[in-house]
């Protein structure tokens, strides 16, 4: 069968390092792969007779949705056909710095919840947006950027740096929605186009096949590839989708939780992905495996609530506001079903398609703070394993994860306290040039409200993020390098006092509980670090700078000393902690403190190396 391309761009140049034997292969395995015209006659996909039903939604739900739709028919733009919305980013993938954008995802998204009204004249506006949005889609098998969309209109995948091929999974899920509950009252030609841009999704997935270990993705390629294998019949993508969820069921038991670990962001994701998966997907087996995995996660999830405050405690692997988001609560309390009020309802467009109900077994946790408690949770079984450490007592959450890094979606060590009208956050970041710098590596120990730690850095880790900006030689440009203890929330209005010297502790009463901090040791080179404190923008902290000045070039590779080691005492009532115990052995940093003990090299070094190199 013939590939069909409706995009009109022209074949992108394979790569050039790949020798023409390999090149010529791929291209014939893209091709083999790409063949996804709709091989059925007019009328409904093979797999549609075989679904429960239709999604409908009660005059309840859909009296919520045309209000959560309000704000979203202000923001459509029929120029476009498009929604609009103010330019926002992580900070890479995109070359947009600021003004308004049309976004791919929400436009889609709008759609799906427009076709959910069953209104006729919304009908027509999401046929619109579907023709707009697929459109952007490269549909070019012999492309690098085969089955994805760029995030906006305003930026062509070939100006993103780079593209994000994730989008192939968040567009297809939303496409997906479509064609399930939708395609019989979507134009031929639309319902047509649907079906193609979910096949060139799906095999681009497919082509990209990643891992278990990247939790979000995992579950949602899963989902798009298995579910629309079964409803399109297309078994080869459906028996590729099982498969896919068997590694990931067996990987994520055998670690014990996901690997993106205790993310307020993405555990999130995974467990909607889940219920999908519980919802639509139609194998036995299937429905078996995700309802496991979603039981862990929502396990998970209860584990680290702190009720007192209503934040999720840390570590946390991924993370984009360090207070938990309100959408975040307004999904907990739905799927909480009304026996907790976190003042956080607000209609979604996607509230009655998408229920994931916590199980009641793990319920209590959301309501009542518990007595105090350790959780200890191994994310991954490596030498040395990845081991998460929460303290919840009522006064406070701690938390930190052994090893790691400090890239700006991590928060390895992370305090909560206060309530949950006026909740405040401690969390240790380590800044280049004001942004969090991914190089820096990560290690602690942690012992009930206890926290000994230590930094060094990597020569091949991140700028601004884990992969795709890695230090070239390890040469570093910086203005300012610093350690910061940043406080949030309310304790972004504290009065904060930098101690006379780097020995000195910063000890500070915050309401019900009491912090002290002790940073012995900080080496940049020759340099040591020097205690400041500052606040801005809602937000203050005491710093450990270790260069402030003059742009320079420093070659973390050249280095003799990129250390700093740290001690953190978090308590119910005031407390004097000791001084802890540092030595430089045979170019290791050994500090003991509070009956913990943690070793980590002082000279900068590939990330594995350092990894690997830390003892406790």
């Amino acid at each position: 069968m013939k590939p069909h391309f409706s995009s009109g761009r022209q074949p992108r140049p394979a790569s050039p390092a790949r020798p023409p034997a390999l090149r010529a292969a791929a291209l014939a395995a893209a091709l083999a792969l790409s063949c996804v015209r709709p091989a059925w006659p007019a009328g409904p996909p093979p797999g549609a007779g075989e679904r429960p039903g239709v999604f409908q939604p009660t005059p309840e739900e859909r009296a919520r949705l045309r209000e959560a739709l309000a704000s979203r028919h202000a923001a459509y733009d029929p120029a476009a056909r498009m929604l609009r919305e103010p330019f926002h980013s992580p900070g890479y993938h995109t070359t947009l710095q600021g003004g308004t954008v049309h976004s791919t995802r929400s436009s889609l998204a709008y759609a799906v919840a427009l076709l959910d009204t069953g209104e006729e004249p919304l009908r027509l506006r999401a046929e619109d947006i579907l023709r707009a949005v697929i459109a952007l889609q490269d549909q070019d098998p012999r492309s690098r950027t085969y089955g994805i969309w760029p995030w906006f209109l305003e930026e062509p995948l070939e100006r993103m740096s780079p593209p994000d091929w994730n989008w192939a999974d968040f567009c297809g899920v939303h496409l997906l929605q479509v064609a399930l509950d939708h395609r019989a009252r979507l134009s031929p030609e639309v319902a047509a186009l649907v079906d193609e841009a979910i096949g060139h999704a799906a095999r681009s997935i497919q082509r990209r096949n990643v891992g278990p270990a990247y939790t979000n993705i995992a579950l949602m390629g899963t989902y798009v590839t298995l579910v629309a294998g079964e409803f399109y019949g297309w078994t080869d993508l459906r028996d590729y989708g099982l498969a896919r969820l068997r590694r990931f069921h067996a990987y994520t038991m055998e670690q014990g939780a996901f690997t993106e670990y205790n993310s307020p962001t993405y555990t999130v994701v995974a467990l909607s992905e889940l219920a999908r998966l519980r919802r639509h997907a139609r194998d036995p087996e299937a429905r078996r495996l995700a309802e496991a995995l979603y039981r862990l996660g929502w396990e998970d999830v209860a584990a680290h609530f702190h009720a007192p405050t209503r934040q999720w405690a840390g570590p946390h692997s991924r993370c984009y506001n360090t207070l938990l988001a309100r959408s975040t609560l307004a999904f907990l309390q739905r799927a909480l079903g009304g026996q907790v009020d976190f003042g956080a309802e607000e209609p979604g467009l996607a509230d009655a398609r998408l229920p994931a109900p916590c199980p009641p077994e793990f319920v209590e946790p959301f309501k009542t703070p518990g007595p105090p408690r350790d959780v200890v949770r191994t994310y991954l079984r490596a030498q040395p394993p990845v081991v998460g450490v929460t303290r919840l007592e009522p006064a406070f959450a701690l938390g930190t994860i052994n090893r790691g890094d400090l890239w700006n979606q991590r928060r390895a060590l992370l305090a909560y306290w206060g309530s949950a009208a006026e909740p405040s956050y401690l969390h240790l970041r380590f800044l280049r040039d004001d942004y969090d710098f991914a190089a820096a590596q990560f290690f602690s120990a942690q012992r009930g409200g206890d926290v000994l730690a230590a930094i060094n850095f990597a020569t091949d880790g991140g700028n601004t993020h884990v992969s795709l900006d890695r230090l070239s030689n390890g040469v570093v440009r910086a203005r300012s390098l610093r350690l910061r203890f940043e406080f949030g929330g309310a304790a972004g209005r504290l009065p904060l006092e930098a101690p006379s010297t780097l020995k000195t502790p910063a000890r500070l009463s915050l309401g019900q509980a009491h912090l002290a901090l002790l940073v012995p040791c900080a080496w940049w080179g020759a340099a040591e670090g020097r205690w400041t404190a500052g606040r801005a923008e809602g937000k203050a902290w005491l710093d450990v700078v270790l260069y402030e000045g003059p742009e320079r070039v420093f070659r973390l590779g050249e280095m003799d000393q990129a250390v700093a080691g740290l001690a953190l005492r978090l308590r119910a009532e005031p407390a004097d902690p000791p001084a802890p115990s540092v030595a430089l052995r045979e170019g290791r940093l050994a500090m003991e403190w509070a009956g913990m003990r943690l070793q980590i090299p002082v000279r900068p070094d590939k990330a594995g190396v350092l990894q690997r190199a830390a003892a406790w």
